[in-house]
């Protein structure tokens, strides 16, 4: 049955030999049988469309020739007996250490590379949490506790893992290094494969006891109550990054961080645009005609707003630096006023008849 190799690698055939190589990669890591999940007969069908479309001869032929072309046309085959020469034309080891360079607690090469004398020290995870603020809070800032968890390094054994006074004694099976390499066979060949050590799970030591409040693992997760400054200006959807207030590291590892998200309540009086406030007003048709002065809301309390003769209603008036500090920069932004014209329901005959009067 003939194959549609840039169906298996999940490309078009316009794909880029990056767009090829990058896909042969995901599927490799998808399908490699030593992982959990694996699948040995489509990583063989992944490899065999990648000899030929990571090559642009064989690429080439494949295109001319369409669905009937043959791999073995294209000089390539597979010898499971034959290791890494089992690829004819196939992939050297440098491409090999780029396609499975987020492997290398598998395979010992590539991007992941082993770690002599106990496990790598890891950065904790990053954490996001939302903070609801009130609109009046996030117009001129304010300072709140934020209560979280997350997780920290035991208190009780200070992230080492041991019960405070127990002994510790470098671990028989991996010698303290914390790896372990053993021979294993794949479809590749003979490789050898390197991990983490199971017995001391890659510390290198072995604590006579564990510790009895985190059971040996170094951290644990606790409640944490922290004051945050919420700037002035703020809005909803930007993000406070409070650096080191994420989950604690592994093996000693730095902190993650924690990402306050913002969500700004709504205001029963005023809509923020931007750095903007925008508010509405009634005003009548007396008003309207001759001007008066009007009272008018702003973050900052009521203030008297001018009303000329003969303004029309939608007609906004903008107050200066009556709204919200600029986060990023300096000053204030403005309230604008929306006025409309209250047009009463129903008039009595003394008002029609002056209405009429005003033959306006």
């Amino acid at each position: 049955m003939s194959k549609d190799y840039y169906d298996i690698l999940g490309v078009s055939k316009s794909a880029s030999a990056d767009e090829i190589k990058t896909a042969f990669r995901k599927k490799a890591h998808e399908y490699h049988p030593d992982k959990k999940g694996g699948n040995e007969e489509k990583f063989k069908e992944a490899n065999e469309a990648y000899q030929v479309l990571g090559n642009t001869e064989k690429r080439s032929q494949y295109d001319q020739f369409g669905p009937n072309f043959q791999h073995g046309q294209a000089g390539g085959g597979y010898n499971p007996g034959a290791g890494f020469g089992g690829f004819s034309g196939g992939i050297n080891m440098d491409d090999l250490g780029d396609i499975f360079g987020g492997m290398g607690d598998i395979f010992g090469f590539g991007g992941g590379g082993s770690s002599r004398g106990g496990s790598r020290a890891r950065r904790g995870n990053d954490l996001e949490m939302v903070l609801t603020v009130d609109f009046m809070e996030a117009v001129f800032g304010i300072e709140k506790e934020v209560e979280y968890q997350h997780i920290l390094k035991c208190r009780h054994c200070s992230g080492k893992g041991g019960e405070p006074g127990a002994t510790t004694e470098t671990c028989k099976t991996c010698n303290g290094t914390g790896r372990v390499v053993k021979i294993q066979r794949t479809i590749l060949g003979n490789m050898q494969m390197e991990s983490a050590c199971t017995a001391c799970q890659g510390e290198g030591k072995i604590h006579s006891k564990k510790c009895t409040i985190c059971g040996g693992q170094g951290v644990q997760r606790e409640k944490t109550q922290i004051r945050v400054k919420i700037p002035a200006g703020i809005n909803t959807g930007e993000s406070i990054r409070l650096a080191g207030h994420g989950d604690a590291g592994d093996k000693g590892g730095e902190s993650g961080d924690l990402y306050l998200r913002i969500r700004v309540k709504p205001h029963d009086k005023f809509i923020r645009d931007g750095v903007d406030i925008k508010v509405k007003a009634d005003i009548s048709i007396k008003q309207a005609i001759l001007g008066d002065k009007i009272e008018v809301p702003t973050v900052d309390g009521p203030v008297k707003l001018k009303i000329p003769a003969g303004t029309q209603s939608g007609t906004i008036f903008r107050l200066k630096d009556s709204g919200v500090v600029k986060l990023h920069g300096r000053g204030r932004g403005d309230e604008l006023v929306e006025v409309t014209v209250k047009i009463p329901a129903s008039l009595n005959r003394k008002n029609q008849k002056l209405i009429e009067e005003l033959d306006l």
